[in-house]
């Protein structure tokens, strides 16, 4: 049984450090602006890849030269660790439970507070996907899947529904109950 909790951050307010400058740290920060285009990083690593300096060129991301220390932890709410150094990426993950920052070892699921599931995105509709750590390739092709599968028109149809919403009068459990009716007809199945 799956029991995270799925949450959507905004990661512009909040400092995400990423420890390693390999490529698993370019496809973090990729998966990170694909979905947050707005988000502020700094990654730590002694050395970075070309690659990954051509990514983050117009991007807000922070590069220090160094090894990792416990003082880049300093302000951070959300840190993954992409070291290819397994000591390095505990040390990562105990200091970050001790200050109370949420931490994701890359491919470890037992050293992870959450996981970076597949996103899928249509304009204003954001899913997130989760295999529970046990198959990020499934929720990259549940993710493909639902990409195709979703019209292009979502976004127009979230404008209508926004538009209506705001002209609802009453409370808020009047609202629901008026946006329920509505948006039921788009479940009915012809026969």
């Amino acid at each position: 049984m799956n029991t995270l909790y799925p949450i959507f951050l905004k990661t512009e307010q909040l400092e995400v450090l990423i420890v390693g400058g390999g490529y698993v740290a370019l496809e973090k920060l990729q998966f990170l602006f694909k979905s947050s285009p707005n988000a502020r990083v700094t990654m730590v690593s002694p050395m970075v890849r070309t690659e990954t300096k051509d990514f983050i060129q117009d991007k807000n991301v922070q590069v220090i030269s160094s090894r990792f220390r416990s003082r880049f932890l300093k302000n951070k709410n959300i840190v993954i660790a992409t070291t290819d150094s397994p000591k390095v990426n505990e040390r990562v993950y105990n200091l970050c439970r001790k200050k109370h920052i949420l931490v994701n070892v890359a491919d470890n699921p037992p050293l992870c507070d959450f996981y970076m599931g597949g996103i899928v995105t249509k304009g204003n509709l954001k899913i997130a996907i989760s295999t529970n750590g046990k198959s990020p390739t499934l929720a990259k092709r549940l993710r493909q899947w639902l990409e195709a599968f979703l019209p292009e028109e979502t976004d127009a149809l979230l404008d209508k529904l926004y538009v209506y919403r705001n002209k609802l009068k009453g409370d808020f459990e009047q609202k629901v109950i008026a946006m329920n009716k509505l948006t039921e007809k788009l479940l009915e199945q012809d026969d």
